[in-house]
């Protein structure tokens, strides 16, 4: 692994550790001090969520894009901004920087690193929701990328922030965040079970947003060096 590649995946992996245990944590501290108001408590952790991805997309976004999340990373290899030859370096470091973000947020509030959700949530209009919360992160990504690249952090911070209120499945979006808050039994965990089909669902809005931002959005930026 070059120096430059190595850089910019633990950007990633500490960009994501971040991001969950911000989502995570602030769950839990929304959660804690709602009084059993769960609007109050999504209320806090939308808005914490959606601050903590503009700050560090801003940070790091410089240096590896600050995707940190496998499927904007797959659509940035697709579209030409990223070798492909690195998409799997950057997706491991995503998954092992979710998993540990979420230890480190199940930790801050005095519970186990890692334990076994039991929220449920399925059905077809959660994967709808997934479909469409994934649709739309990757097409305000790109469609921002390309017509107010400076305004890409704060575009992505503020979509997320409505997202968690518009969606029925309060907008996961990526696969990584998706697989590690299922070993955080808290107000932002999701049964292991309904895994897969908010995997899939992501998926599926991922490449429908792929096509569709292709054609808009023409013109791709150069790829990434290094």
């Amino acid at each position: 692994m070059s120096a430059g590649l190595a850089r910019r995946t633990v950007a990633e992996a500490l960009g994501t550790a971040l991001l969950l245990a911000a989502v995570v944590g602030s769950g839990i501290m929304g959660e804690r001090l709602a009084g059993g108001n769960v609007a109050i408590a999504l209320l806090a952790n939308s808005i914490a969520t959606g601050a903590v991805l503009a700050a560090l997309t801003l940070t790091v976004g410089p240096l590896s894009g600050a995707h940190f999340n496998p499927v904007v990373t797959a659509v940035a290899a697709w579209q030409g901004e990223l070798r492909r030859a690195d998409v799997t370096a950057y997706v491991v470091a995503q998954l092992s920087g979710a998993v540990a973000g979420v230890a480190v947020a199940n930790l801050m509030f005095g519970g186990p690193a890692f334990s076994v959700s039991r929220h449920v949530r399925q059905g077809g209009a959660q994967f709808f929701s997934e479909f469409i919360a994934t649709f739309g992160l990757l097409f305000v990504i790109v469609g921002c990328s390309r017509m107010q690249p400076r305004l890409v952090a704060f575009a992505v911070g503020a979509y997320i922030t409505a997202a968690y209120w518009f969606t029925g499945s309060t907008s996961f979006a990526n696969p990584a965040v998706t697989l590690a808050r299922s070993v955080s039994d808290t107000f932002t965990g999701i049964r292991p079970a309904d895994v897969p089909v908010f995997v899939l669902a992501q998926l599926g809005g991922a490449t429908a947003a792929a096509f569709l931002t292709r054609w808009l959005f023409p013109g791709t930026p150069p790829k990434e060096a290094g």
